[in-house]
């Protein structure tokens, strides 16, 4: 990375004081989540007894990110075909799909997205199964559909989601838990993620202004990451374009080397982010592809360190199990995107254009 030393940092202020503060409450908004466990166990007995084969999930920004994570918790827990469906082909093309056999995720944190009320309001017409997974359990999305997931992760103020997408994978998977029969040991699981989160945060938000400070200019980057992680790579991107003004592109760590790889250039910095799984050699030969053009390299997640080359180093612990991966490894991009706002001198906490839908009651 270019030599970047006659920048400044911002004042300490007040800039981004909400969306640390929300990034800092994630444990106990993950054990706020765990409070509910029984309605996880209930809803799982429902859609086997209803015999749910196929999961629908459908969601904007930060929860439909959460989904493509739902992908794989439901295909690897409980082997289920799960997909993000699309929203459009139901509420706005009125196609009138079979829905007899499906299990409808709707995916809110305020639970006041209109196309999404309406898609599961027509999903419960149709048939199918539907769940609201929301932070406001009186909210429309919770009337409309026949059974409610709590998020449980308090209120949350800034614009920026952090705790109610982290809490929004911990439903996801723990409802895969349960339908699997695999409950409660996913339920110990994540207490255990909540404690390494305790101890994690604070080491990465000390850490992150000054690697974030050689950033200021920087106006592109590609977030790279492969399986469970590709719904990191997106919400990480979404944090860089909302509260840092980066044009940030999500990518598996495959896509890179069709096309994108030959945009990179030392001032085009790509974001890595690597877990111990079946996925890592992927990740482990694209970021071999990205040192040879000499772009900066940020390798993060709880593999990181067996990333060759890399600039900057964020590692995470290893979850207990991998699936749990992405609930660490978000982590060190919230505080990224924090800390880079604020070397911008931009308020993380008040993105220009957008406005909050998302509170708890």
């Amino acid at each position: 990375m270019p030599s970047l030393e006659a920048v400044e940092p911002a004042p300490a202020g007040e800039l981004g004081s909400q969306f640390l503060a929300e990034i800092r409450e994630q444990p106990r908004a993950l054990e706020g989540l765990l409070a509910h466990a029984g309605e996880f166990a209930r809803v799982a007995a429902l859609a086997r007894e209803r015999d749910r084969r196929l999961v629908r999930m459908v969601g904007h920004g930060s929860s439909d990110n959460a989904a493509s994570y739902g992908v794989y918790a439901f295909g690897i827990l409980p082997r289920l075909t799960a997909l993000r469906d699309s929203i459009s082909l139901t509420v706005y093309y009125g196609s009138e799909l079979d829905l007899s056999g499906s299990l409808v995720i709707g995916l809110s944190q305020s639970g006041r997205t209109p196309d999404v009320v309406e898609y599961v309001s027509r999903a419960r017409r149709a048939g199918a199964l539907t769940v609201a997974v929301t932070n406001d359990p009186a909210s429309d999305l919770a009337v409309a559909a026949e059974a409610l997931l709590p998020l449980g992760a308090g209120e949350e103020r800034a614009v920026a989601a952090t705790k109610t997408y982290l809490n929004t994978l911990a439903a996801l998977v723990l409802l895969a838990a349960h339908l699997a029969g695999e409950g409660a040991r996913c339920e110990d699981d994540l207490r255990r993620v909540a404690e390494q989160l305790d101890g994690v945060i604070p080491e990465l938000e000390e850490r992150m202004p000054e690697v974030a400070l050689p950033f200021s200019f920087v106006g592109r980057m590609f977030v790279i990451g492969r399986g469970v992680e590709l719904a990191t790579a997106r919400e990480v991107a979404l944090k860089l374009l909302e509260t840092c003004r980066v044009a940030a592109e999500p990518l598996t760590a495959t896509d890179l080397a069709h096309g994108p790889v030959a945009a990179l250039d030392p001032f085009f910095p790509v974001w890595a982010i690597a877990t111990h799984d079946e996925t890592l050699p992927a990740v482990l030969e694209a970021t071999a592809r990205v040192s040879e053009t000499g772009a900066t390299l940020v390798a993060s997640g709880s593999a990181a360190e067996e990333i060759a080359r890399p600039d900057y180093v964020l590692p995470v612990p290893r979850p207990p199990a991998p699936l749990l991966s992405p609930l660490l490894s978000v982590v060190p991009g919230q505080l990224f995107a924090w800390a880079l706002a604020r070397a911008k001198r931009l308020d993380p906490d008040r993105p220009s254009g957008l406005s909050k839908v998302t509170f708890a009651r």
